[in-house]
């Protein structure tokens, strides 16, 4: 096989991933700033969205076949409930600063995989809408490694945080 032939690392493909990217960031940075705007989620009656959201979830967690798993209920009734305002900012901007990451080419894996972390936490929470197939694409991107964000900040960005590494000047 010939260097650089993968899908996932020739550098000619970076203007896919740019695509890709930008699709998927701005699917997260439009969320994330609707949910900053709005004080349901950000602000003075934070907590509220993300609570009916879980309350929700838990909702699902009957039957003979749930769509929630008993033990993410259980996570989400002793840790997520409870916190619910600290949950409410951190998916607010979570959401935000991962669109602004991929859309960028900023960071791009780690980007990635904070918004797949993201979207394997909605589908445990019984959500489907894109989050299988931002998941997939997310998956993608981090695979594709620097490929992904070949045209992005991460050209410049990686080669000055590797000469750094160390205490290399």
């Amino acid at each position: 096989m010939e260097k650089n032939s993968s899908f996932f690392s020739n550098p000619k493909l970076s203007w896919l991933w740019l695509l890709i990217r930008i699709y998927v960031g701005w699917a997260w940075l439009t969320a994330g700033w609707e949910k900053i705007i709005d004080p349901v989620w950000v602000g003075a009656k934070a907590g509220v969205a993300v609570s009916g959201f879980l309350a929700g979830s838990l909702a699902k967690t009957t039957g003979a076949h749930p769509q929630v798993a008993s033990w993410y209920a259980d996570f989400i009734k002793t840790v997520a409930l409870p916190n619910s305002v600290i949950f409410s900012y951190l998916v607010s901007y979570g959401e935000l600063f991962v669109g602004i990451g991929l859309i960028l080419g900023a960071f791009t894996g780690i980007a990635a995989f904070f918004g797949a972390f993201m979207n394997m936490n909605y589908l445990y929470a019984g959500t489907v809408s894109t989050n299988p197939t931002l998941l997939i694409l997310q998956i993608f991107i981090m695979l594709a490694g620097k490929t992904a964000g070949g045209i992005g900040l991460d050209r410049f960005l990686s080669p000055w945080i590797a000469s750094r590494k160390y205490g290399a000047k």
